[in-house]
């Protein structure tokens, strides 16, 4: 396959998608489940979400699907349903130079094992491995559940990943790209005894204390995500809910035992902050995804993120799982 000089990336009506696929295209779909479970089988992968950041701003739709069709851009496109008994192999089955593209439905066990043990994985990150975290319409909570689909298979999943393998030729390579506005603040340190998408008791500053109890009384504002520092680089854990009658918080993504976290320092002004540090996408970009906190915390409706489009997610993937990041792949010439 010869790469293209640009990869389409936007919304599309249904009937748009179900041309591309009967043509054969490879291609990444988010959309509403409404739309997804309609498709035909064929060559992509996909995951509910109907929040988009489409050319014209951010938008939600149950009536288009975004897209990114990845066709030529690679010598080898492999597509793959992955287990938590087989989800360590991801790594391995991805091309030695290339990207791999995972969606991972939200809320399931396959997302929790992947949080907790994609890190660990032999050889994690020597090869780029982006992708997303499925959901659903925020007033559907009650009665919708994340999916993906192996469009070759054309069944929605609750708790399967779902990869597009891309090799690439010699010429080209894939870089991996994170924005994230947050830095750690100067102020308590956080260390939790267990690993985990919930937690309580831990050490504050070295003392027993609890996290939820701690929010409360510090009047702490919890769109603030914790950060830890791993070697300079920052990353999220955004907080879900906190109760502190019970004592307990939720986190969209897992805290790490023996990791110090701090809460993250305030941005004065959340969205001009994140519009200076995210570059304009280029046509070398082929993937970008955007948190769903981050469409809701700058209430970008309408608004636009310089030039990037792509599905805004109930987590991103950039190797780990992080959350309150924009994620972004391009391809150049080596």
């Amino acid at each position: 396959m010869n790469q293209p000089a640009t990869v389409f990336q936007g919304l599309v009506t249904r009937q748009q998608a179900v041309e591309l696929i009967n043509k054969g295209h490879a291609l990444a779909i988010a959309a509403d489940e409404s739309l997804l479970k309609k498709l035909p089988k064929g060559f992509w992968i996909g995951g509910t979400i109907p929040y988009f950041m489409d050319r014209h701003g951010g938008t939600v739709t149950r009536d288009k699907l975004f897209i990114n069709d990845l066709t030529g851009m690679g010598y080898s496109v492999d597509i793959r349903s992955y287990t938590t008994h087989n989800l360590p192999l991801l790594v391995k089955e991805a091309p030695d130079n290339g990207f791999s593209l995972i969606i991972l439905p939200g809320g399931s066990h396959i997302l929790a094992d992947y949080a907790k043990n994609a890190p660990d994985y032999e050889d994690m990150f020597l090869k780029p491995i982006i992708g997303w975290v499925s959901g659903h319409h925020l007033d559907d909570g009650g009665s919708a559940t994340p999916k993906v689909i192996n469009g070759l298979e054309g069944e929605l999943l609750e708790n399967q990943a779902v990869v597009m393998h891309i090799g690439l030729p010699e010429t080209k390579i894939a870089q991996l790209d994170i924005v994230n506005l947050f830095r750690q603040d100067e102020g308590h340190t956080f260390r939790f005894p267990e690993s985990g998408f919930t937690a309580g008791d831990c050490l504050i500053d070295g003392k027993s204390g609890n996290l939820a109890q701690f929010l409360k009384q510090q009047d702490i504002d919890t769109r603030l995500p914790l950060v830890a520092d791993y070697s300079g680089a920052m990353v999220n854990v955004s907080i879900k809910n906190s109760d502190s009658t019970k004592g307990t918080v939720e986190f969209y993504a897992p805290v790490f035992s023996g990791v110090d976290y701090k809460l993250a320092a305030p941005v004065a002004d959340y969205i001009d902050a994140f519009m200076a540090a995210t570059p304009s996408a280029g046509d070398s970009w082929v993937f970008s995804c955007n948190c769903i906190l981050n469409y809701l915390y700058m209430e970008l409706e309408g608004k636009q993120t310089a030039n990037i489009t792509g599905p805004f997610t109930f987590g991103e993937i950039a190797y780990q799982l992080l959350n309150q990041t924009l994620v972004y792949l391009s391809v150049e010439d080596q």
